[in-house]
């Protein structure tokens, strides 16, 4: 499979601001999302989304509607009208360890055709309309987050709770289906390998290693950072937080029992892997 690309679609978040007409080629300007927005991408109360339940719903949400969102669009011929295959891996945290979730996704640059027997190339530098994406991917988002806080799947405690009351739910949703959404997609400079490597460090490592902490004494805890906003040496920084806060920001990222963090859609998915790649080598 050397010779299919590979593109990435990560970062599926709510930003306020709208995104530019030329998103979705090789040229445009990557969309970076601010943090306070990007830690709220669903507009999920902190507290509410740490239930163990609503916890698992919310992630489920993320991985089923933006491989469903890819799927539905790579298979519209009006684009690229082809059978695509994605890998999703979640990811939770930022840097100061906020709560930042979000997936990425692997998604090869083509896919088969609707009779199986052929290879559909995406064209050169560009894979999928990121303004079609985010647009399909926020109303569906959207519909499904109602649709589960109407079954009753999500819980609210605290200052939240009147977010339990079917209007006040809706009304709280209301604005966020008139911002826009930014879909972040691109193929990847260094190769797919290089892509898998990166991934691979999301894939089975907790909140911070061991490396960024710093001290431990009776301010609390102190650890490195990165900010992303700031440019060269300037962006490393320490940050010191009181024990308690320390250990709620690390818990926030711990998944509830059984979540898979890696999920495979499509012609990567796992029933129908080994009876779809065989005809993809036969393309090639």
């Amino acid at each position: 499979m050397e010779r299919t690309p590979l593109h990435v679609v990560t970062g599926i978040a709510r930003s306020a601001r709208p995104a530019p007409h030329t998103a979705g080629s090789s040229r445009a300007r990557p969309i970076c999302c601010p943090s306070n927005t990007s830690t709220s991408s669903s507009r999920c109360p902190r507290r509410s989304a740490r239930s163990p339940g609503t916890t698992s719903v919310i992630y489920g949400l993320l991985f089923d509607i933006a491989a469903d969102t890819l799927r539905t669009i790579a298979e519209d011929p009006r684009h690229l009208g082809a059978q695509i295959g994605t890998t999703l891996v979640l990811h939770t945290w930022g840097s100061a360890l906020t709560h930042h979730p979000h997936v990425h996704g692997i998604v090869a640059g083509g896919g088969l055709s609707a009779d199986g027997e052929r290879w559909i190339a995406c064209r050169p530098g560009f894979f999928l309309p990121v303004r079609v994406l985010s647009r399909l991917f926020r109303c569906r988002f959207l519909e499904a987050l109602q649709a589960v806080h109407h079954r009753g799947h999500l819980q609210f405690f605290g200052e939240y709770t009147g977010l339990a009351d079917p209007t006040t739910f809706a009304r709280w949703l209301a604005p966020l289906h008139a911002c826009e959404w930014v879909v972040y997609a691109k193929r990847p400079f260094a190769g797919p390998k290089a892509v898998l490597e990166y991934l691979s460090r999301y894939t089975h490592r907790v909140a911070i290693s061991n490396q960024r902490l710093v001290a431990y004494d009776e301010r609390g805890v102190t650890f490195r950072w990165k900010n992303y906003r700031a440019k060269g040496r300037t962006r490393y920084k320490t940050m010191t937080l009181e024990t308690g806060e320390f250990m709620r920001r690390f818990l926030l990222h711990v998944l509830p029992g059984g979540f898979h963090r890696i999920r495979h859609y499509g012609l990567l998915g796992n029933p129908v892997r080994r009876g779809r790649i065989q005809p993809i080598d036969a393309t090639q």
